[in-house]
């Protein structure tokens, strides 16, 4: 088998060839920005001429006083934009806070539902389900032995007492039942 790693110098070489292309893209790419920059500058900044005279440049300051007037209004029409948009993001806000405080997840209690209930509940009113599983099933009639019924049977309890007393009483419970 062939070891396909590579050696560490041409590790090296290849990542300072890499680095290098691409310090010259950001240099190009720096390049680019400044010409972009005085091209921009050249095309809406024509080159300031100073008059000679005085009505010359009143004319010149009357043009650059209406030019500014038009970059205010437009700046004041996107502020009173930008603001009417925050205004409108700060109620929204405090409308979504307003919701989420109103409607607060009340505490689930547990309630005791029959399976019958609960799959009325789940499946509505037109679907009647019977979940009665003891419905079907055979009665049993269960026969009582004699000796749990005189067990059961006990009356005054004072009167078992005295007489189940000491040995005598063991006795006489054995007397009884035989």
């Amino acid at each position: 088998m062939t070891d396909k790693r590579m050696s560490m110098s041409r590790k090296h070489n290849l990542k300072s060839l890499m680095l290098q292309v691409a310090k010259d893209l950001l240099d190009a790419e720096e390049i680019e920005k400044v010409n972009e920059r005085k091209r921009y500058m050249e095309e809406h900044c024509p080159p300031l001429s100073l008059p000679h005279s005085k009505e010359e440049l009143k004319v010149l300051c009357n043009d650059l006083y209406e030019k500014i007037n038009v970059i205010d209004e437009e700046r004041y029409n996107l502020e009173y934009k930008v603001k009417l948009v925050l205004d409108e993001v700060k109620d929204m806000n405090i409308k979504i806070v307003d919701l989420k405080g109103k409607f607060k997840k009340p505490p689930l209690k547990k309630v005791r539902m029959s399976a019958d209930a609960m799959l009325q509940a789940l499946l509505g009113s037109k679907h009647k389900v019977n979940m009665d599983l003891r419905a079907n099933l055979k009665q049993v009639k269960k026969e009582v032995k004699e000796e749990n019924k005189d067990l059961r049977d006990v009356g005054d309890w004072r009167k078992t007492v005295e007489d189940k007393a000491g040995m005598g009483g063991r006795k006489k419970m054995f007397e009884t039942e035989s």
